[in-house]
């Protein structure tokens, strides 16, 4: 009995520290925004002083906003864009038969084991090449590419389970096979979608190295790097209540999306660990 009670309180004493030591960062981050002048350089835990000056000159000065506009926008696209090629690329590797199919799934999970730097000089010259460079379809169009291998592997992987016989009944009704995607398979797929359109979403929200080399404007850039972008010069001239500031306004979208999801997302991510 007391051995019982040493292992649930050093669980929950566990479970409070990775709690802690991943909450505490934004928890910070929010507790600096507030700060403003000679408090910025003060340590302190809780709350002394509130100022919403910090967030008043990250949206009102530069073009923050463009950024932000920008960065939803790309990150919109990309997930549609990947959700479909995905869907219809997975009925086919998962339903269709024929000839190399394991070694096309296993060439397009390949694909995303390349680090984004090893390609980006190709990339480049692809995206120049294509008279992209500078905006905002660049991003989109690299962003693409490293997010379908991605979602084409785990909607694969999840359609699969999918019963057989619910596709031959349509079959037999008449149904086109995209007809059998977009109204059989697309209703038994919202975990996954979902699962899959959060992660690429917030893939593309964060990506800072693309959107430095793909873009040269503030009015083409992203968030990410308009926040890199805002340091000075030496450590005392770096706006951190501004970066702080910029960095929740960012942050607090993908924290909201993950809270209304968050029973999707568990559904996607356990599908097909179980078999009936």
């Amino acid at each position: 009995m007391a051995w019982a009670i040493v292992k649930r309180t050093s669980f929950y004493a566990l479970v409070v520290a990775i709690v802690v030591i991943a909450v505490f960062p934004f928890y910070y981050a929010i507790l600096t925004s507030f700060k403003s002048g000679t408090d910025l350089f003060r340590i302190t835990y809780w709350p002394t002083s509130l100022s919403l000056g910090n967030y008043t000159s990250v949206l009102t000065q530069g073009s923050f906003i463009q950024n932000l506009w920008n960065s939803l926008v790309v990150s919109t696209l990309v997930v549609c864009l990947a959700l479909l090629m995905a869907v219809t690329a997975s009925y086919a590797l998962s339903r269709v038969r024929f000839r190399g199919r394991g070694l096309l799934l296993l060439t397009i999970l390949s694909v995303s084991m390349f680090p984004q730097i090893a390609v980006l000089a190709g990339l480049f010259e692809v995206v120049r090449f294509f008279g992209l460079f500078n905006t905002i379809w660049a991003l989109i169009f690299s962003y693409t590419i490293f997010t379908l291998p991605f979602t084409v592997w785990v909607l694969t992987t999840f359609m699969r389970d999918l019963p057989i016989e619910i596709e031959e009944a349509a079959i037999v009704d008449g149904a086109t096979p995209w007809v059998i995607i977009t109204k059989v398979f697309m209703p038994l797929m919202w975990p996954a979608l979902v699962t899959t359109g959060l992660l690429a979403f917030i893939a593309a929200w964060n990506e800072f190295l693309f959107a430095l080399t793909f873009t040269s404007s503030n009015a083409t850039r992203t968030v990410p790097v308009a926040i890199a972008l805002l340091s000075g010069g030496s450590q005392y001239e770096i706006p951190w209540g501004n970066i702080m500031a910029a960095s929740v306004i960012v942050t607090v979208p993908l924290v909201v999306l993950v809270l209304i999801f968050q029973r999707k997302i568990i559904s996607g991510l356990t599908a097909g660990g179980v078999k009936g």
